[in-house]
């Protein structure tokens, strides 16, 4: 999917994506092009960006690359696929009934799914809101547990 969607190595692309990307959501994709469930997320990615481009843009940002390491750290990225989202350089969260607001872990069911979860967000910027809630249904939201070290 690297051929279709825009894939960011470098720390000063994400960097200007996110500083760029205006009145726009921003959707980053945090995984490797190897991973079979990141195709998957791809896939959908890639399918649904023309549906979204007139309120978002989609890019892919590879986590093999030495200077992304800061992300991942800051965003606690452990798991891929993982979709951070941003809105006129601002982190937009997500309350999906996980533990984690800031970002979406896992790949989306279908096409749709990852439509309304743009859009919602976008309403949800729009209104000056750095949180919203997801308007999937539970079932349609990936399960996951958060484990501690030495808790």
């Amino acid at each position: 999917m690297e051929y279709l969607l825009p894939t960011l190595r470098k720390k000063q692309e994400v960097d200007a994506i996110i500083r760029d990307t205006i009145d726009k959501v921003l959707v980053l994709r945090f995984g490797r092009s190897s991973d079979a469930v990141c195709l998957q997320l791809d896939d959908i990615l890639y399918k649904s960006a023309r549906d979204v481009s007139k309120f978002a843009t989609v890019a892919l940002v590879d986590i093999d690359s030495d200077e992304i390491q800061i992300y991942l750290k800051y965003f606690d990225i452990t798991l891929i696929p993982s979709v951070v989202f941003f809105f006129n350089a601002h982190h937009m969260k997500m309350d999906s009934g996980s533990a984690d607001h800031t970002k979406w872990v896992g790949k989306f069911q279908r096409k749709q799914d990852f439509v309304d979860v743009v859009e919602a967000i976008y309403r949800g910027a729009m209104k000056g809101k750095l949180i919203v809630s997801c308007p999937l249904p539970p079932e349609r939201i990936p399960k996951f547990e958060l484990l501690y070290k030495d808790v």
